[in-house]
């Protein structure tokens, strides 16, 4: 079931789990940013029929299987051009057709590698819309109990080098966005770039 939480931005839940809501971002340009779980496929493309938008790019943000499960049935259903990471491994029928890297740019967005989580993981910035989709560089915080509308670290047991998870948020320091998506707990939709400066420096 898909959410309009910023006008032309659809929160699209793949499947509700214990452990939190697995979901993708889509825009009203036609960008998809990451595809759920595998077994979540059939859910997540009723839920962008449901928004009425035509998927015309898929961009994955890391190669973590929450992220990229739905990759082949994208293909199959939008005939999306898709995007990966260099370096991203995907276990899937279609290759990508495009690598991307830092600073490259891809429809409205730009790409910011924020290693860590996974060493290839990239955030993707549109300034001028004001929206960061954060990837699992960040949590929101209720994801660890504490109240909603701010960010944490994702927890430790999922992310290969938490020092260097934290010392990427610096980079996106450098960005302005008044929104700031995640995949686990809930995005910060007001004043992100403050926030998150607050969560770095304060």
């Amino acid at each position: 079931m898909p959410t309009e939480i910023l006008p032309g931005v659809h929160d699209v839940t793949c499947s509700e789990t214990e452990t939190g809501r697995i979901r993708a971002f889509l825009f009203d340009d036609g960008t998809l940013v990451d595809c759920g779980l595998p077994g979540t496929a059939g859910a997540l493309t009723a839920g962008i029929a449901e928004t009425g938008v035509e998927v015309e790019r898929l961009i994955v943000t890391h190669d973590h299987r929450d992220h990229v499960g739905g990759f082949d049935e994208v293909v199959r259903t939008h005939s999306a051009e898709t995007y990966v990471p260099e370096g991203a491994a995907l276990d899937t029928e279609y290759e990508p057709d495009e690598r991307y890297g830092d600073g490259d740019r891809i429809g409205p967005f730009e790409a910011v590698h924020v290693p860590g989580h996974r060493d290839h993981q990239h955030a993707l910035v549109d300034e001028d819309r004001g929206v960061a989709v954060l990837a699992d560089a960040l949590s929101g915080a209720d994801q660890r109990g504490l109240p909603q509308g701010f960010f944490h670290l994702p927890p430790a047991v999922y992310t290969d080098d938490l020092q260097q998870a934290e010392a990427s948020l610096e980079r996106l320091l450098e960005y302005e966005f008044d929104a700031g998506l995640v995949y686990h707990g809930s995005s910060v939709l007001s004043d992100a770039d403050e926030k998150l400066d607050a969560y770095v420096y304060g």
